[in-house]
């Protein structure tokens, strides 16, 4: 592996000796940085490419974030004695934070990079110490200015580079910092004109409300380091729009917008878990923008809001946008254990239950004209996937009306949802391979990775033979599942959702197995330290819907944390034979704070309170209530 654990879990670190580059996308409320490091055979690589949401471009699409690469000859670099600096990387550490240390002659060079977490800016700080024997004079390439200038709706959009670097004359042993600040704005808005090193403190407290919520103690590095990588990427990257907040995806091409799948179902349950007030906020809010589009025409709502919520994109048709809605919005809200919520969101949940029911086809499944990926994988007219996520979204809402007292509506809901569940196993029930699991839809002669859905949502008629066919030969790969078997693709959301099946199903040892496997290779190996989208499509891209989904492993899947109501939930914790224990301690949810304890002779769930509310042997499934 490339890079090394240190400080505690709270950062990678990589000793550079050879040829090697990539990214990381770092977010606030008004800024992205997506900043590429490493060294190749042309020396030192420090590029920011900052992304503006609330900036928009022409045509304001999904795509129409104000963003750019910052070239090198607006970037103060240092001048020594007259000649550039040629600066070496030698170590770089990732902590929330990028610091790049690098030796240049007889000078240590940092550069530790992050973006605001309020404004359209972001930074680098850079340190210059003098280990040599002699003073040096230092200048710089440039001090900044006027980057670039676009047209965009709402008006003209503006990057600027400033710095407060000083020629200086440097003593032997003696340090200087300056810092670089990239900004962008409209042209008839002031530059943002904040402290650099308050923005980092103020950086180094969000990364702290990120990771604190829900402290994972496995005893495994790896395992707990990733998961603090991950509740970070999730959580970073809401943006202060128009609209409100709003979590999006970010990669370059995903902001100001949410979509029915990465934000609905896939962060807004997970986040329901932390008690974030911003996190929450952004969750209502990706909930509320599809509240427009729910007539009583009955029409597909949109696959995403985009440009700030004032349009809507919908080009691959219905995915089972409602089910994945019905499915997202019902363990949201039953989750928070917020009454207001819940009230708020019912409506909507009802509608899209109906909405499903409606698209009920005469094999009893949901049909959808895809599903998440959009076209790219061929699915029929009716899929696992949309089918499976309304089924567990009916049950979810059945509890979320029992929890109002309407019975009759929770009955319904609980009808249709056994009616799913036989369906799904006449209609996708197949031997493939000599394996008894699924046909991802009616004519699919292959495996596919989405096989995994039914045992995310707790049926587990075919679970041996699913677990063998998603760890087989045909699907499971080194960097995680593919797509469909024979087809180079793997997506990432497909692998987590998967490893939480594997787990939730009881195959707790394959889990683990694949978990350290995925784990290791995702923090710390080539492409570090988050969750990806897809490869080779999408080049790996950090989305931070992914990183959601891997929280989701452990609170879904080795926990089996299921809602049942506004203050109640099961959970049904397995603990892998490589694993001395697992402890989740801070838990907001179901309207308390609460700790998971596992350990080889069982757990136990306590309240904050010290009140013991659960206790049980591994496998072994609770009913707990807060």
């Amino acid at each position: 592996m490339r890079w090394n654990i240190t400080r505690d879990g709270n950062a990678i670190e990589w000793l550079v000796t050879d040829l090697h580059t990539d990214d990381i996308e770092m977010a606030g409320f008004g800024c992205a940085d997506v900043v590429k490091y490493g060294m190749t055979e042309e020396g030192f690589v420090l590029l920011h490419h900052p992304v503006y949401p609330t900036l928009r471009t022409r045509p304001n699409n999904t795509h129409a974030s104000y963003q750019l690469d910052i070239p090198d000859s607006f970037m103060p670099r240092l001048v020594v004695n007259g000649e550039k600096a040629a600066e070496t990387l030698t170590r770089v550490e990732i902590d929330g934070t990028l610091i790049l240390e690098c030796t240049a002659g007889d000078l240590a060079v940092t550069h530790v990079c992050y973006p605001s977490t309020k404004y359209r800016v972001t930074y680098e700080a850079v340190t210059v110490k003098n280990n040599g024997a002699s003073p040096v004079k230092l200048t710089a390439t440039t001090y900044g200015g006027e980057v670039d200038q676009k047209m965009g709706p709402m008006g003209i959009n503006i990057t600027e580079v400033f710095t407060d670097f000083a020629d200086t004359v440097l003593e032997s042993g003696a340090e200087y910092t300056y810092y670089i600040t990239i900004c962008g704005r409209v042209a008839n808005e002031a530059p943002v004109n904040i402290c650099p090193a308050d923005e980092y403190r103020a950086r180094i407290r969000n990364i702290e409300r990120l990771i604190t919520p829900m402290k994972l103690d496995t005893g495994n590095a790896t395992l707990d380091t990733m998961f603090r990588f991950a509740k970070l990427r999730a959580g970073e990257s809401v943006f202060d729009t128009m609209y409100g907040l709003m979590h999006s995806p970010g990669g370059f091409s995903y902001y100001a917008a949410t979509w029915c799948n990465d934000q609905v179902e896939y962060a807004g349950p997970y986040f329901a878990y932390t008690g974030d007030d911003d996190l929450l906020e952004a969750s209502m809010n990706a909930y509320r923008m599809y509240m427009p589009f729910m007539s009583n025409r009955y029409e597909p709502i949109p696959s995403s809001v985009i440009a700030e919520g004032v349009d809507y994109w919908n080009g691959a048709g219905d995915r089972g946008d409602a089910a994945m809605y019905l499915y997202g919005a019902s363990r949201f809200a039953l989750t928070t254990g917020r009454t207001d919520y819940a009230e708020e969101l019912l409506p909507a949940i009802e509608w899209c239950a109906e909405y499903c029911k409606r698209k009920i086809n005469e094999g009893g499944v949901v049909a959808s004209d895809r599903d998440e990926l959009e076209g790219r994988f061929p699915t029929g007219t009716a899929n696992l996937c949309t089918s499976t996520l309304a089924y567990s979204g009916y049950l979810c809402a059945a509890s979320l009306e029992r929890s109002f007292c309407n019975e009759e509506k929770a009955a319904e809901y609980e009808a249709i949802a056994a009616g799913l569940r036989d369906s799904i196993e006449t209609y996708f029930g197949a031997n493939i391979h000599g394996m008894d699991t699924y046909k991802y839809y009616a004519e699919c002669e292959v495996l596919r990775s989405w096989i995994c859905m039914p045992l995310c949502v707790g049926i587990y008629d075919r679970a041996a033979e699913t677990v063998k066919a998603l760890s087989s030969e045909w699907l499971m790969m080194p960097e995680g599942m593919l797509t469909a078997e024979g087809c180079p693709t793997i997506w990432d959301r497909s692998t987590l959702y998967g490893l939480r099946g594997i787990f939730a199903a009881g195959d707790t040892e394959k889990g683990a197995e694949l978990l350290m496997t995925y784990a290791t290779n995702r923090l710390l190996g080539e492409r570090v330290p988050y969750a990806v989208e897809a490869y080779p499509e999408g080049g790996k891209r950090h989305l931070s819907g992914e990183s959601a989904l891997f929280c989701k492993v452990i609170t879904e899947g080795i926990l089996d944390m299921t809602p049942t109501g506004l203050s109640t939930f099961t959970i049904k914790p397995s603990l892998p034979a490589t694993l001395d224990h697992l402890y989740m301690t801070g838990i907001r949810a179901h309207g308390g704070i609460f700790d998971v304890y596992v350990e080889k002779d069982g757990y136990k769930v306590i309240r904050s309170d010290g009140k013991v509310l659960a206790e049980g042997a591994l496998g072994e499934c609770a009913a707990v209530k807060i």
